[in-house]
């Protein structure tokens, strides 16, 4: 007898493949009773600083049942933006994942062909895509669904190939073969919390959001606070120390998605040209940039702030 859940979750993978993800895991639709606590003491501790988004939605963001009708599974993908060049030695340093086109973008567009093909060939599907934006635990139902495990750092570790990737998710009203978690493969290891410019990794497995430079450079909207003048390691937008050291990132290899590929001018800006940006050049240069979140005056803060 032909089992449906097993024959559609292969298509499901086999699709997610096609599509250029680097891979899909599938998770049962419910509350995370393992998350609910460390999320409510992560708020209690004020871990999220300004990000007051992060206290909305609480009951959602640990069941995806309350954001899909009639959910039942959470389809998770991975896609990697590992670049194969690097920045101007020369250079104030910006996050890897913002070399190229927002990911958002280029990930809504990719997922919306995924629901679309899933529907055109297993029928009726009723679900919704989720690109970081929504109140949707992204690392908690990637490690759920096998993925990888959720590392010291707190971001989510592949053996493979690392942690420069985004992650992404469907979650569907259909039933599928639902796979498992893997185990943890940090060990003894404490490298990034030692590398952490700032402190911020406040013990293993937590992050203290509101410590943590890629918080500074991006969310923070007023002033970064002088007590952290000379720890930023010359890093201009978000930061990538703790994935920089972790040992399972020797495995990164370079994406294969053109939006992905780094934006000519950041790479080849000096700390000079960055402190020389105009406000059109910002606008013409990171139109479709992750960098333009911080606008043409939270850029300009971050810069003089290193200088």
């Amino acid at each position: 007898m032909i089992n449906a859940k097993e024959t559609y979750s292969k298509f499901i993978k086999e699709e997610a493949k096609r599509l250029g993800f680097l891979s899909c895991g599938i998770s049962k639709a419910g509350f995370l009773e393992q998350e609910a606590p460390r999320l409510e003491n992560w708020l209690k501790n004020n871990r999220n600083g300004q990000m007051a988004y992060m206290e909305n939605h609480f009951d959602k963001r640990l069941d995806p049942t309350l954001l899909v009708d009639d959910a039942k599974s959470v389809v998770s993908i991975l896609l990697n933006y590992y670049p194969d060049i690097a920045q101007n030695d020369e250079s104030f340093k910006i996050s890897k994942y913002a070399y190229g086109q927002d990911y958002h973008y280029v990930i809504k567009e990719k997922l919306k062909e995924f629901l679309h093909s899933i529907q055109e060939n297993i029928g009726e599907v009723s679900g919704r895509a989720f690109v970081d934006s929504a109140p949707v635990l992204d690392k908690a139902w990637a490690a759920k669904s096998g993925l990888g495990w959720i590392g010291k750092n707190s971001n989510l570790l592949t053996q493979k190939v690392g942690s420069f990737y985004f992650i992404a998710e469907l979650i569907l009203d259909l039933e599928l073969e639902y796979d498992h978690a893997t185990t943890d493969h940090c060990g003894s290891c404490t490298a990034c919390i030692d590398a952490c410019p700032t402190q911020a990794i406040v013990a293993p497995y937590v992050v203290d959001g509101s410590k943590c430079i890629s918080y500074y450079t991006i969310e923070l909207k007023e002033n970064i606070p002088y007590e952290m003048k000379g720890k930023f390691d010359e890093w201009m937008f978000g930061c990538d120390t703790c994935q920089d050291v972790c040992p399972w990132n020797r495995f990164s290899k370079p994406h294969s998605e053109p939006l992905f590929n780094a934006n000519p001018e950041i790479l080849s800006f000096t700390k000079k040209d960055w402190v020389e940006v105009t406000e059109e050049t910002f606008r013409i240069v990171f139109k479709n940039s992750p960098i333009k979140r911080t606008k043409f005056e939270g850029l300009k803060r971050n810069i003089n702030f290193l200088k």
